[in-house]
């Protein structure tokens, strides 16, 4: 079958690579309907991550189960299925708590066959796949494939933030996880939503999400302004998207005392000193998202079309064009790309 194989440092190829098969008998194998770049697959492209060996990519999927090991019980052939990218018994003592990302038994999804390919292994296929109640229309895919990740992730970060009912929040970042951090947000009910953007048709599909206000400062400057808009506190919530050291010291210091950051972008060398830290009486929560512990609920909310978070695809390409895929997002001539297998 086909698969992107990334070699090293803006070196994508699409190539044949093996088709995954059953090694465990709680693994699933699933035929992708749709799979997409992921704006942490651009720290290894950019060399930020090192490349020892040839990299099997993606972690993002949603497709049909074609095939499953002898132990899964609740998911079947010829369910459409939306997972996270890290697989997840659901059923330890972390899961139940909400953490499926720290599940003990926790795989990270690629190992087999990695999701920007035509087809996938997913381990731990009971705890880690959520089955939509009906096989969805295509238009709906792009949504419920965001929810495998982007949308998942920009959820948890409005959840980490403590977004809700007469919160100001502020969203660092206007990739797709933060401009899905606005939407959630929306949805959470915050009274007043501040997306941190440069970029015109990024500000344009964040006010579509819910955003009421642009900020385009960042740093330090980003920060004030939003104390400037809040009446010198700070906001109640904010969601840091993008894991650099400027845009963690920006969240932190755009947030009142008492406030919450939610973190989900990746860190890169991020570090916070702490005296700059302790005087804030700032709440820091975040890390890899349980995206597990939303799909239930994002699923619903994409099938009966409440919300349309697919609508961060601006770019979708066959999976051929995939090395494209990466060049558009790298230049960010694309928010997110979506992949055709």
């Amino acid at each position: 079958m086909r698969g992107v194989v990334m070699y090293g440092p803006g070196d994508v190829r699409v190539e044949q690579v093996a088709e995954p098969t059953i090694l465990k008998p709680t693994d699933a194998i699933i035929r992708l309907a749709a799979t997409c770049i992921c704006g942490s697959d651009l720290w290894p492209y950019r060399g930020a991550d090192a490349v020892t060996e040839p990299l099997h990519m993606g972690h993002e999927y949603a497709g049909i189960v074609e095939e499953v090991g002898a132990e899964v019980t609740t998911i079947k052939p010829g369910q459409f299925v939306v997972g996270s990218f890290f697989a997840s018994d659901n059923t330890c003592e972390l899961c139940r708590a909400g953490y499926q990302t720290s599940c003990v038994h926790r795989e990270v999804l690629g190992t087999g066959g990695a999701a920007q390919a035509e087809r996938m292994r997913v381990p731990l296929a009971d705890g880690t796949l959520v089955a939509t109640p009906d096989l969805p229309t295509d238009d709906l895919v792009p949504g419920l494939l965001a929810a495998s990740d982007v949308l998942g992730t920009g959820w948890f970060g409005a959840v980490a933030a403590e977004a809700g009912p007469g919160k100001t929040v502020a969203v660092v970042g206007d990739g797709a996880v933060g401009l899905l951090a606005v939407l959630a947000a929306r949805e959470l009910g915050a009274e007043r939503i501040i997306a941190m953007s440069r970029h015109a048709s990024r500000q344009a599909l964040a006010r579509e999400f819910g955003a009421t206000d642009i900020v385009t400062e960042r740093g330090d400057s980003g920060a004030e302004r939003i104390r400037e808009l809040t009446g010198g506190l700070g906001a109640h919530s904010v969601v840091e998207a993008v894991g650099t050291q400027e845009s963690m010291m920006q969240a932190i210091r755009a947030t009142r005392p008492g406030g919450h950051v939610g973190f989900v972008g990746v860190l890169h060398d991020v570090a916070i000193r702490g005296e700059d830290y302790f005087m804030s009486h700032v709440h820091l929560h975040g890390g890899p998202a349980p995206v597990r512990r939303f799909l239930p609920e994002l699923i619903e909310l994409i099938m009966a079309r409440r919300i349309d978070p697919g609508r961060v695809f601006d770019l979708e390409l066959d999976l051929d064009q995939a090395a494209d895929g990466y060049r558009a997002m790298d230049e960010r001539r694309a928010i997110k790309v979506l992949l055709r297998p």
